[in-house]
Protein backbone atom coordinates (compact mmCIF):
# COMPACT_ATOMS: atom_id res chain seq x y z
CA UNK A 1 0.00 0.00 0.00
CA UNK A 2 1.05 3.47 -0.50
CA UNK A 3 -0.66 6.99 0.21
CA UNK A 4 -0.61 10.38 -1.50
CA UNK A 5 -2.34 13.70 0.32
CA UNK A 6 -4.04 15.56 -2.65
CA UNK A 7 -5.91 18.64 -2.00
CA UNK A 8 -9.18 17.28 -0.72
CA UNK A 9 -7.32 14.68 1.35
CA UNK A 10 -5.07 10.97 2.12
CA UNK A 11 -5.61 8.43 -0.51
CA UNK A 12 -4.17 4.54 -0.55
CA UNK A 13 -3.36 3.08 -3.65
CA UNK A 14 -1.04 0.07 -4.44
CA UNK A 15 2.65 -0.42 -5.67
CA UNK A 16 1.95 -3.34 -8.69
CA UNK A 17 4.49 -5.93 -10.23
CA UNK A 18 4.42 -4.70 -13.95
CA UNK A 19 4.86 -8.04 -15.82
CA UNK A 20 7.07 -5.69 -18.07
CA UNK A 21 9.60 -4.90 -15.90
CA UNK A 22 9.99 -3.06 -13.01
CA UNK A 23 6.83 -1.56 -10.51
CA UNK A 24 4.44 1.38 -10.33
CA UNK A 25 1.93 2.86 -7.93
CA UNK A 26 -1.31 2.72 -8.89
CA UNK A 27 -4.55 5.26 -7.57
CA UNK A 28 -7.66 4.22 -8.96
CA UNK A 29 -11.10 5.66 -8.84
CA UNK A 30 -10.16 9.36 -7.82
CA UNK A 31 -13.36 11.51 -7.66
CA UNK A 32 -12.01 15.06 -9.42
CA UNK A 33 -15.35 16.91 -8.99
CA UNK A 34 -18.76 16.40 -7.40
CA UNK A 35 -20.93 13.80 -8.64
CA UNK A 36 -23.01 15.08 -11.68
CA UNK A 37 -26.68 13.79 -10.07
CA UNK A 38 -29.92 15.51 -9.17
CA UNK A 39 -29.49 19.44 -9.68
CA UNK A 40 -26.28 18.92 -10.82
CA UNK A 41 -27.61 16.58 -14.17
CA UNK A 42 -26.32 18.56 -17.33
CA UNK A 43 -24.95 20.93 -15.27
CA UNK A 44 -21.41 22.16 -15.55
CA UNK A 45 -18.86 19.77 -12.71
CA UNK A 46 -18.34 21.02 -9.27
CA UNK A 47 -15.23 20.86 -7.71
CA UNK A 48 -14.93 17.71 -5.15
CA UNK A 49 -15.10 18.35 -1.42
CA UNK A 50 -12.73 17.26 1.05
CA UNK A 51 -13.21 13.90 2.61
CA UNK A 52 -12.13 12.56 6.17
CA UNK A 53 -9.41 10.13 6.71
CA UNK A 54 -7.82 7.68 4.58
CA UNK A 55 -9.79 7.57 0.87
CA UNK A 56 -9.13 3.93 -0.62
CA UNK A 57 -8.17 4.07 -4.27
CA UNK A 58 -7.75 0.69 -5.27
CA UNK A 59 -10.57 0.08 -7.49
CA UNK A 60 -11.67 1.40 -10.41
CA UNK A 61 -14.47 4.16 -10.39
CA UNK A 62 -17.85 3.55 -12.14
CA UNK A 63 -18.04 4.13 -16.24
CA UNK A 64 -20.80 6.73 -17.24
CA UNK A 65 -24.13 5.29 -17.90
CA UNK A 66 -23.60 4.08 -21.37
CA UNK A 67 -24.50 1.72 -23.85
CA UNK A 68 -22.44 -0.31 -25.70
CA UNK A 69 -21.28 -0.26 -29.69
CA UNK A 70 -24.43 -2.53 -30.57
CA UNK A 71 -26.54 -0.34 -28.24
CA UNK A 72 -26.55 -2.43 -25.43
CA UNK A 73 -26.78 -1.00 -21.69
CA UNK A 74 -23.58 -1.53 -20.19
CA UNK A 75 -23.71 -2.78 -15.99
CA UNK A 76 -21.63 -1.70 -13.66
CA UNK A 77 -22.34 2.32 -14.53
CA UNK A 78 -23.55 4.81 -13.04
CA UNK A 79 -24.47 8.84 -13.44
CA UNK A 80 -21.62 9.14 -10.95
CA UNK A 81 -19.02 8.86 -13.25
CA UNK A 82 -16.22 11.25 -12.63
CA UNK A 83 -13.46 9.59 -11.64
CA UNK A 84 -9.71 9.46 -12.95
CA UNK A 85 -6.93 7.27 -12.72
CA UNK A 86 -3.45 7.96 -11.89
CA UNK A 87 -0.32 5.34 -12.33
CA UNK A 88 3.13 6.54 -11.85
CA UNK A 89 6.53 4.41 -11.65
CA UNK A 90 7.79 6.57 -8.98
CA UNK A 91 6.39 8.88 -6.18
CA UNK A 92 9.32 10.91 -5.57
CA UNK A 93 11.56 10.96 -8.59
CA UNK A 94 14.85 12.97 -9.06
CA UNK A 95 12.77 15.02 -11.55
CA UNK A 96 9.47 15.67 -12.10
CA UNK A 97 8.32 13.47 -14.42
CA UNK A 98 5.98 13.95 -17.91
CA UNK A 99 2.81 13.35 -17.58
CA UNK A 100 0.55 12.14 -20.61
CA UNK A 101 -3.65 12.09 -19.77
CA UNK A 102 -5.73 9.96 -21.89
CA UNK A 103 -9.37 11.10 -23.04
CA UNK A 104 -10.82 7.95 -24.69
CA UNK A 105 -13.00 7.49 -27.60
CA UNK A 106 -16.25 5.75 -28.36
CA UNK A 107 -18.17 8.20 -30.68
CA UNK A 108 -18.78 10.22 -26.83
CA UNK A 109 -21.31 7.89 -25.79
CA UNK A 110 -19.42 4.82 -24.81
CA UNK A 111 -16.30 4.18 -22.93
CA UNK A 112 -14.17 4.64 -20.07
CA UNK A 113 -11.07 5.19 -18.74
CA UNK A 114 -10.60 1.97 -17.20
CA UNK A 115 -7.63 -0.69 -17.77
CA UNK A 116 -9.92 -3.26 -20.01
CA UNK A 117 -8.46 -1.42 -22.77
CA UNK A 118 -6.03 1.69 -21.14
CA UNK A 119 -3.91 -1.10 -19.42
CA UNK A 120 -0.63 1.62 -18.04
CA UNK A 121 1.95 -1.26 -18.22
CA UNK A 122 3.33 -0.28 -21.67
CA UNK A 123 3.41 3.67 -20.96
CA UNK A 124 5.19 3.72 -17.39
CA UNK A 125 8.13 1.51 -17.96
CA UNK A 126 9.32 4.96 -20.75
CA UNK A 127 8.94 6.49 -17.67
CA UNK A 128 6.07 8.73 -17.79
CA UNK A 129 3.04 9.24 -15.64
CA UNK A 130 -0.55 8.30 -17.27
CA UNK A 131 -3.62 9.35 -16.12
CA UNK A 132 -6.78 8.22 -17.43
CA UNK A 133 -10.59 9.66 -16.81
CA UNK A 134 -14.22 9.43 -17.39
CA UNK A 135 -15.90 11.86 -18.05
CA UNK A 136 -20.57 12.20 -19.24
CA UNK A 137 -21.28 10.68 -22.18
CA UNK A 138 -24.14 11.02 -24.75
CA UNK A 139 -27.47 12.82 -23.61
CA UNK A 140 -26.23 13.19 -19.69
CA UNK A 141 -22.69 15.04 -21.35
CA UNK A 142 -23.69 16.80 -24.22
CA UNK A 143 -27.79 17.57 -24.13
CA UNK A 144 -27.75 20.94 -25.38
CA UNK A 145 -31.06 22.98 -24.52
CA UNK A 146 -29.51 26.49 -25.71
CA UNK A 147 -30.16 27.92 -22.45
CA UNK A 148 -28.01 29.26 -19.51
CA UNK A 149 -29.11 25.98 -17.58
CA UNK A 150 -28.29 23.72 -20.02
CA UNK A 151 -25.80 25.50 -22.75
CA UNK A 152 -23.56 22.22 -23.71
CA UNK A 153 -20.45 20.45 -23.57
CA UNK A 154 -20.84 19.24 -19.73
CA UNK A 155 -18.47 16.53 -20.92
CA UNK A 156 -15.72 18.52 -22.17
CA UNK A 157 -15.97 20.95 -18.91
CA UNK A 158 -15.81 17.36 -16.79
CA UNK A 159 -12.23 16.82 -18.77
CA UNK A 160 -11.37 20.49 -18.53
CA UNK A 161 -12.26 19.88 -14.80
CA UNK A 162 -9.90 16.87 -14.49
CA UNK A 163 -7.15 18.52 -16.27
CA UNK A 164 -7.38 21.22 -13.80
CA UNK A 165 -7.26 18.35 -10.94
CA UNK A 166 -4.36 16.96 -12.48
CA UNK A 167 -2.71 20.49 -12.59
CA UNK A 168 -3.40 21.16 -9.10
CA UNK A 169 -2.50 17.64 -7.61
CA UNK A 170 -0.17 15.65 -9.88
CA UNK A 171 3.40 17.41 -8.52
CA UNK A 172 2.34 14.67 -5.04
CA UNK A 173 2.99 11.61 -7.33
CA UNK A 174 6.16 12.54 -8.69
CA UNK A 175 4.48 14.51 -12.42
CA UNK A 176 5.70 17.64 -13.31
CA UNK A 177 2.91 20.10 -14.31
CA UNK A 178 4.14 22.11 -16.51
CA UNK A 179 4.61 19.61 -18.57
CA UNK A 180 1.25 17.75 -18.92
CA UNK A 181 0.28 16.15 -22.87
CA UNK A 182 -3.26 15.45 -23.53
CA UNK A 183 -3.91 12.30 -25.73
CA UNK A 184 -6.90 10.63 -27.15
CA UNK A 185 -8.52 8.37 -29.53
CA UNK A 186 -11.43 8.91 -32.09
CA UNK A 187 -13.83 11.06 -30.12
CA UNK A 188 -11.19 11.68 -27.31
CA UNK A 189 -8.87 12.95 -30.66
CA UNK A 190 -11.58 15.20 -31.37
CA UNK A 191 -11.71 16.27 -27.83
CA UNK A 192 -7.98 16.84 -27.62
CA UNK A 193 -8.31 19.10 -30.86
CA UNK A 194 -11.17 21.37 -29.40
CA UNK A 195 -8.81 21.34 -26.13
CA UNK A 196 -6.67 22.92 -28.44
CA UNK A 197 -8.79 26.04 -28.69
CA UNK A 198 -10.95 25.85 -26.21
CA UNK A 199 -10.36 29.44 -24.03
CA UNK A 200 -11.26 27.15 -20.98
CA UNK A 201 -8.39 24.57 -21.31
CA UNK A 202 -5.72 27.44 -22.48
CA UNK A 203 -2.97 27.31 -20.39
CA UNK A 204 -3.85 23.60 -18.86
CA UNK A 205 -1.65 21.78 -21.16
CA UNK A 206 2.17 21.82 -23.00
CA UNK A 207 1.16 19.10 -25.74
CA UNK A 208 -1.18 17.58 -28.00
CA UNK A 209 -1.91 14.36 -29.57
CA UNK A 210 -5.21 13.76 -31.85
CA UNK A 211 -5.25 9.92 -32.83
CA UNK A 212 -8.18 9.01 -36.10
CA UNK A 213 -10.05 12.27 -35.02
CA UNK A 214 -9.88 16.01 -35.10
CA UNK A 215 -12.57 18.93 -34.33
CA UNK A 216 -12.13 19.51 -38.22
CA UNK A 217 -13.91 15.92 -39.04
CA UNK A 218 -17.66 16.43 -39.89
CA UNK A 219 -18.91 13.84 -36.85
CA UNK A 220 -16.92 16.07 -34.09
CA UNK A 221 -19.73 18.52 -33.80
CA UNK A 222 -23.36 18.42 -33.49
CA UNK A 223 -25.97 19.26 -36.50
CA UNK A 224 -28.71 20.87 -34.48
CA UNK A 225 -28.31 20.15 -31.05
CA UNK A 226 -31.18 21.55 -29.66
CA UNK A 227 -33.72 20.28 -32.38
CA UNK A 228 -31.96 16.76 -31.70
CA UNK A 229 -33.06 17.46 -27.62
CA UNK A 230 -36.21 18.53 -28.24
CA UNK A 231 -37.18 15.40 -30.88
CA UNK A 232 -35.68 13.11 -27.93
CA UNK A 233 -38.13 14.78 -25.55
CA UNK A 234 -40.88 14.24 -27.84
CA UNK A 235 -40.04 10.62 -28.29
CA UNK A 236 -39.81 10.34 -24.23
CA UNK A 237 -43.40 11.96 -24.27
CA UNK A 238 -42.90 15.51 -23.32
CA UNK A 239 -44.83 17.21 -26.33
CA UNK A 240 -44.30 21.19 -24.89
CA UNK A 241 -41.67 23.49 -25.88
CA UNK A 242 -41.26 25.27 -22.83
CA UNK A 243 -37.89 26.06 -22.19
CA UNK A 244 -38.30 25.81 -18.19
CA UNK A 245 -40.25 22.33 -18.11
CA UNK A 246 -38.40 20.77 -20.75
CA UNK A 247 -35.20 21.34 -18.39
CA UNK A 248 -37.39 19.88 -15.88
CA UNK A 249 -38.41 17.35 -18.03
CA UNK A 250 -35.01 16.09 -18.31
CA UNK A 251 -33.66 16.02 -14.95
CA UNK A 252 -36.84 14.08 -13.89
CA UNK A 253 -35.96 11.23 -16.08
CA UNK A 254 -34.73 7.83 -15.52
CA UNK A 255 -31.12 7.02 -16.81
CA UNK A 256 -32.27 4.35 -18.79
CA UNK A 257 -34.88 6.21 -20.70
CA UNK A 258 -32.08 8.70 -21.70
CA UNK A 259 -29.68 5.83 -23.20
CA UNK A 260 -29.14 4.98 -26.50
CA UNK A 261 -31.98 6.36 -28.24
CA UNK A 262 -31.71 7.29 -31.90
CA UNK A 263 -33.34 10.72 -32.57
CA UNK A 264 -32.92 11.14 -36.49
CA UNK A 265 -33.76 14.84 -37.83
CA UNK A 266 -34.08 13.88 -41.37
CA UNK A 267 -35.53 11.17 -43.92
CA UNK A 268 -31.97 10.65 -45.13
CA UNK A 269 -30.67 9.97 -41.66
CA UNK A 270 -33.08 7.71 -40.65
CA UNK A 271 -32.74 5.16 -43.69
CA UNK A 272 -28.92 5.65 -44.42
CA UNK A 273 -27.00 2.53 -42.93
CA UNK A 274 -23.81 4.03 -41.59
CA UNK A 275 -22.75 6.77 -38.11
CA UNK A 276 -24.75 9.25 -36.85
CA UNK A 277 -24.12 11.42 -34.17
CA UNK A 278 -26.78 12.90 -32.00
CA UNK A 279 -25.28 14.22 -28.84
CA UNK A 280 -21.50 15.40 -28.62
CA UNK A 281 -19.57 19.26 -28.82
CA UNK A 282 -21.85 22.13 -30.00
CA UNK A 283 -21.29 25.56 -30.53
CA UNK A 284 -22.40 27.16 -27.25
CA UNK A 285 -24.81 30.14 -26.65
CA UNK A 286 -23.09 33.37 -24.71
CA UNK A 287 -24.68 34.16 -21.64
CA UNK A 288 -23.63 37.31 -20.55
CA UNK A 289 -19.47 37.29 -19.45
CA UNK A 290 -19.51 33.61 -18.91
CA UNK A 291 -16.94 31.58 -20.35
CA UNK A 292 -18.20 28.26 -22.21
CA UNK A 293 -15.95 25.85 -23.44
CA UNK A 294 -16.79 26.42 -27.32
CA UNK A 295 -18.44 29.29 -29.26
CA UNK A 296 -18.42 30.45 -32.87
CA UNK A 297 -16.91 28.67 -35.82
CA UNK A 298 -14.00 26.34 -35.47
CA UNK A 299 -12.12 28.24 -38.82
CA UNK A 300 -12.07 31.57 -37.05
CA UNK A 301 -10.29 29.80 -33.93
CA UNK A 302 -7.63 27.88 -36.52
CA UNK A 303 -6.81 30.91 -38.67
CA UNK A 304 -5.79 32.90 -35.12
CA UNK A 305 -3.62 29.76 -34.52
CA UNK A 306 -4.38 27.07 -31.27
CA UNK A 307 -3.11 27.95 -28.22
CA UNK A 308 0.17 29.93 -28.33
CA UNK A 309 3.22 27.54 -28.33
CA UNK A 310 1.64 24.14 -27.97
CA UNK A 311 3.56 21.07 -29.98
CA UNK A 312 0.75 18.95 -31.68
CA UNK A 313 0.92 15.03 -33.25
CA UNK A 314 -2.21 13.84 -35.41
CA UNK A 315 -2.99 11.17 -37.47
CA UNK A 316 -4.86 8.01 -38.36
CA UNK A 317 -4.90 4.50 -39.40
CA UNK A 318 -4.31 2.57 -42.48
CA UNK A 319 -7.79 0.97 -42.35
CA UNK A 320 -10.22 3.61 -40.00
CA UNK A 321 -12.61 2.96 -42.52
CA UNK A 322 -13.26 -0.34 -42.07
CA UNK A 323 -15.38 0.32 -38.05
CA UNK A 324 -17.60 1.46 -40.25
CA UNK A 325 -19.19 -1.08 -40.60
CA UNK A 326 -20.21 -1.55 -36.81
CA UNK A 327 -22.77 1.31 -37.67
CA UNK A 328 -25.05 -0.50 -39.85
CA UNK A 329 -25.75 -3.72 -41.17
CA UNK A 330 -23.17 -4.12 -43.76
CA UNK A 331 -24.97 -5.81 -46.79
CA UNK A 332 -27.68 -3.33 -45.85
CA UNK A 333 -24.41 -0.64 -46.28
CA UNK A 334 -23.32 -2.23 -49.76
CA UNK A 335 -26.68 -2.44 -51.35
CA UNK A 336 -26.70 1.17 -50.24
CA UNK A 337 -23.62 2.12 -51.66
CA UNK A 338 -24.03 0.09 -54.90
CA UNK A 339 -27.76 1.59 -55.44
CA UNK A 340 -27.53 5.08 -54.51
CA UNK A 341 -25.20 7.49 -55.60
CA UNK A 342 -25.86 9.63 -53.00
CA UNK A 343 -24.96 7.23 -50.32
CA UNK A 344 -21.56 8.88 -51.07
CA UNK A 345 -22.33 12.63 -51.15
CA UNK A 346 -20.20 13.57 -48.02
CA UNK A 347 -22.34 14.88 -44.77
CA UNK A 348 -21.61 18.93 -44.92
CA UNK A 349 -23.10 18.84 -49.04
CA UNK A 350 -26.25 16.53 -47.83
CA UNK A 351 -26.78 19.03 -45.46
CA UNK A 352 -26.66 21.98 -47.72
CA UNK A 353 -27.30 21.25 -51.37
CA UNK A 354 -30.39 20.02 -53.03
CA UNK A 355 -30.92 16.71 -54.20
CA UNK A 356 -29.64 17.32 -57.50
CA UNK A 357 -26.35 18.68 -56.25
CA UNK A 358 -26.40 15.85 -53.82
CA UNK A 359 -26.64 13.27 -56.14
CA UNK A 360 -23.97 14.79 -58.53
CA UNK A 361 -21.20 14.76 -56.15
CA UNK A 362 -21.98 11.41 -54.57
CA UNK A 363 -21.83 10.14 -58.23
CA UNK A 364 -18.04 11.88 -58.53
CA UNK A 365 -17.26 10.35 -55.46
CA UNK A 366 -18.52 6.77 -56.73
CA UNK A 367 -16.70 7.22 -59.41
CA UNK A 368 -13.24 8.15 -57.89
CA UNK A 369 -13.48 5.19 -55.45
CA UNK A 370 -15.59 2.63 -57.16
CA UNK A 371 -14.03 3.34 -60.65
CA UNK A 372 -17.40 2.65 -62.49
CA UNK A 373 -17.28 -1.05 -61.16
CA UNK A 374 -20.05 -2.63 -58.86
CA UNK A 375 -19.54 -2.09 -54.99
CA UNK A 376 -21.25 -5.62 -54.37
CA UNK A 377 -19.13 -6.88 -51.65
CA UNK A 378 -15.81 -4.79 -52.42
CA UNK A 379 -15.70 -3.54 -48.91
CA UNK A 380 -12.37 -1.94 -49.41
CA UNK A 381 -13.41 0.37 -51.57
CA UNK A 382 -16.13 1.39 -49.42
CA UNK A 383 -14.02 1.13 -46.56
CA UNK A 384 -11.50 3.78 -48.02
CA UNK A 385 -14.46 6.04 -48.96
CA UNK A 386 -15.74 5.98 -45.23
CA UNK A 387 -11.77 6.62 -44.16
CA UNK A 388 -11.45 9.57 -46.18
CA UNK A 389 -15.04 11.67 -45.30
CA UNK A 390 -14.24 10.36 -41.61
CA UNK A 391 -10.97 10.46 -41.66
CA UNK A 392 -8.49 11.51 -44.22
CA UNK A 393 -10.07 15.22 -45.16
CA UNK A 394 -10.51 16.02 -41.98
CA UNK A 395 -7.53 15.28 -40.15
CA UNK A 396 -5.46 16.98 -43.22
CA UNK A 397 -7.59 19.95 -43.22
CA UNK A 398 -6.69 20.22 -39.34
CA UNK A 399 -2.79 19.55 -39.97
CA UNK A 400 -2.73 22.14 -42.58
CA UNK A 401 -4.44 24.94 -40.66
CA UNK A 402 -2.49 23.84 -36.81
CA UNK A 403 1.12 23.71 -38.84
CA UNK A 404 1.27 27.49 -39.86
CA UNK A 405 1.28 28.75 -36.25
CA UNK A 406 2.58 25.47 -34.13
CA UNK A 407 4.75 22.70 -34.43
CA UNK A 408 3.25 19.95 -35.76
CA UNK A 409 3.96 16.50 -36.35
CA UNK A 410 1.91 14.08 -38.49
CA UNK A 411 1.76 10.04 -38.91
CA UNK A 412 -0.18 7.28 -40.64
CA UNK A 413 -0.29 4.09 -38.52
CA UNK A 414 -0.16 0.77 -39.86
CA UNK A 415 1.49 -1.93 -37.27
CA UNK A 416 -0.10 -5.49 -38.15
CA UNK A 417 0.88 -8.03 -35.55
CA UNK A 418 -1.68 -10.11 -33.08
CA UNK A 419 -2.20 -6.79 -31.45
CA UNK A 420 -4.54 -6.15 -34.18
CA UNK A 421 -7.82 -7.14 -32.71
CA UNK A 422 -10.25 -4.51 -33.00
CA UNK A 423 -12.01 -6.08 -36.43
CA UNK A 424 -12.60 -9.46 -34.14
CA UNK A 425 -13.74 -7.76 -30.79
CA UNK A 426 -16.49 -5.57 -33.03
CA UNK A 427 -17.49 -8.98 -35.30
CA UNK A 428 -16.01 -7.07 -38.38
CA UNK A 429 -13.89 -10.40 -39.55
CA UNK A 430 -16.63 -11.82 -41.65
CA UNK A 431 -16.45 -8.01 -43.45
CA UNK A 432 -12.43 -8.04 -44.10
CA UNK A 433 -12.26 -12.20 -44.80
CA UNK A 434 -9.55 -12.22 -42.46
CA UNK A 435 -7.51 -9.64 -44.82
CA UNK A 436 -5.20 -8.42 -41.71
CA UNK A 437 -5.92 -4.66 -41.18
CA UNK A 438 -4.83 -1.46 -39.13
CA UNK A 439 -8.61 -0.88 -38.23
CA UNK A 440 -9.83 2.34 -36.15
CA UNK A 441 -8.93 1.41 -32.59
CA UNK A 442 -5.70 -1.12 -33.35
CA UNK A 443 -3.06 1.65 -33.00
CA UNK A 444 -4.57 1.87 -29.28
CA UNK A 445 -3.20 -1.89 -28.44
CA UNK A 446 0.31 -0.79 -29.35
CA UNK A 447 0.16 1.92 -26.54
CA UNK A 448 -1.89 0.49 -23.88
CA UNK A 449 -1.41 -3.31 -21.97
CA UNK A 450 -5.48 -3.79 -22.71
CA UNK A 451 -6.80 -6.24 -20.25
CA UNK A 452 -9.60 -7.14 -22.81
CA UNK A 453 -6.96 -8.79 -24.98
CA UNK A 454 -5.88 -11.54 -22.79
CA UNK A 455 -2.66 -10.99 -24.64
CA UNK A 456 0.89 -11.70 -22.62
CA UNK A 457 3.34 -10.70 -25.06
CA UNK A 458 6.80 -11.93 -24.78
CA UNK A 459 9.53 -9.19 -24.52
CA UNK A 460 11.99 -10.86 -26.84
CA UNK A 461 9.20 -10.75 -29.88
CA UNK A 462 8.82 -8.80 -32.92
CA UNK A 463 5.53 -7.63 -31.38
CA UNK A 464 6.65 -5.99 -28.09
CA UNK A 465 9.42 -4.51 -30.48
CA UNK A 466 6.97 -3.25 -31.87
CA UNK A 467 4.88 -1.87 -28.94
CA UNK A 468 8.35 -0.61 -27.58
CA UNK A 469 8.78 1.57 -30.59
CA UNK A 470 5.51 2.83 -30.91
CA UNK A 471 5.10 3.70 -27.01
CA UNK A 472 8.53 5.35 -27.40
CA UNK A 473 7.67 7.82 -30.31
CA UNK A 474 4.43 8.62 -28.31
CA UNK A 475 6.61 9.30 -24.87
CA UNK A 476 9.51 10.95 -26.58
CA UNK A 477 6.69 13.55 -28.17
CA UNK A 478 5.08 13.88 -24.18
CA UNK A 479 9.06 14.75 -22.74
CA UNK A 480 10.90 16.28 -25.78
CA UNK A 481 7.81 17.51 -28.13
CA UNK A 482 10.28 15.62 -30.97
CA UNK A 483 9.38 12.04 -31.47
CA UNK A 484 13.02 11.05 -32.49
CA UNK A 485 14.87 13.41 -30.29
CA UNK A 486 18.08 11.65 -31.14
CA UNK A 487 17.96 8.84 -34.03
CA UNK A 488 17.97 5.64 -31.76
CA UNK A 489 14.39 4.33 -33.83
CA UNK A 490 16.57 4.74 -37.08
CA UNK A 491 14.48 7.36 -38.61
CA UNK A 492 13.54 11.52 -38.09
CA UNK A 493 10.70 12.53 -37.87
CA UNK A 494 10.25 15.74 -39.42
CA UNK A 495 7.35 18.64 -38.39
CA UNK A 496 4.71 18.56 -40.97
CA UNK A 497 4.56 22.11 -43.46
CA UNK A 498 1.33 22.86 -45.76
CA UNK A 499 4.15 22.89 -48.35
CA UNK A 500 6.18 20.04 -47.83
CA UNK A 501 4.28 17.56 -45.92
CA UNK A 502 6.79 15.55 -43.85
CA UNK A 503 5.09 12.70 -42.03
CA UNK A 504 6.35 9.46 -40.86
CA UNK A 505 4.34 6.08 -41.46
CA UNK A 506 4.42 4.08 -38.71
CA UNK A 507 4.60 0.27 -39.78
CA UNK A 508 6.61 -3.00 -38.61
CA UNK A 509 9.15 -0.41 -39.91
CA UNK A 510 9.41 3.26 -39.42
CA UNK A 511 9.66 4.97 -42.93
CA UNK A 512 9.71 8.79 -43.25
CA UNK A 513 7.91 10.62 -46.27
CA UNK A 514 5.81 13.70 -47.88
CA UNK A 515 2.25 14.31 -48.90
CA UNK A 516 0.24 11.29 -47.05
CA UNK A 517 -2.63 10.71 -49.48
CA UNK A 518 -2.66 14.48 -50.91
CA UNK A 519 -4.30 13.07 -53.95
CA UNK A 520 -6.61 12.23 -52.36
CA UNK A 521 -7.19 15.01 -50.25
CA UNK A 522 -6.94 17.33 -53.12
CA UNK A 523 -9.91 15.51 -54.61
CA UNK A 524 -12.08 16.20 -51.59
CA UNK A 525 -10.92 19.71 -51.21
CA UNK A 526 -11.86 20.33 -55.13
CA UNK A 527 -15.12 18.69 -54.45
CA UNK A 528 -16.37 20.66 -51.39
CA UNK A 529 -14.97 23.54 -53.27
CA UNK A 530 -17.25 22.89 -55.94
CA UNK A 531 -20.57 22.65 -54.01
CA UNK A 532 -19.69 24.21 -50.86
CA UNK A 533 -16.98 26.84 -50.90
CA UNK A 534 -18.01 28.11 -47.79
CA UNK A 535 -16.82 24.81 -46.10
CA UNK A 536 -13.33 25.32 -47.67
CA UNK A 537 -13.06 28.88 -46.75
CA UNK A 538 -14.68 29.39 -43.59
CA UNK A 539 -17.18 27.31 -42.05
CA UNK A 540 -16.30 23.21 -40.58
Amino acid sequence: MVQVRVSEGLLEGEVVHNEYGGTFCSFKGIPYAQPPIGDLRFKAPQPQKPWEGVRQAKEFGPSCSQVDFLMQPKPDCSEDCLYLNVYTPQLKPNNPLPVMFFIHGGGFYSGSGNDDMYGPEFLVRQDVILVTINYRLEVLGFLCLDTEEVPGNAGMKDQVEALKWVNKNISCFGGDPDNITIFGESAGGASVGYHLVSPMSKGLFKRAICQSGVPTCWWAKVFEPRKRALALAHHLGYKSNDENGLYEFFKSQPVEALLGVNVPLSFSEQIRAGFELNFGIVSEKQFGDETGFFHGNLSDYLKNGVHEGVEVMTGYTEDDGVILFVFGEHTKMLEQANTLDNYFTPKHIALNCSLKKQIEAGQKIKKFYMHDEKVETDWERVARYQKAEMFIYGTIKFARACSQKNKLYFYTFNCKSERNMACSMLGLNTITNGKEVSCHLDDLFYIFNSKALEQKIDMKSKTFELINKVTKLWTNFAKYGNPTPNGDLGVKWLPYTADKEDYLDIGNELQAGTAPDHDEYQFWENIFREYTPEYVDKEY
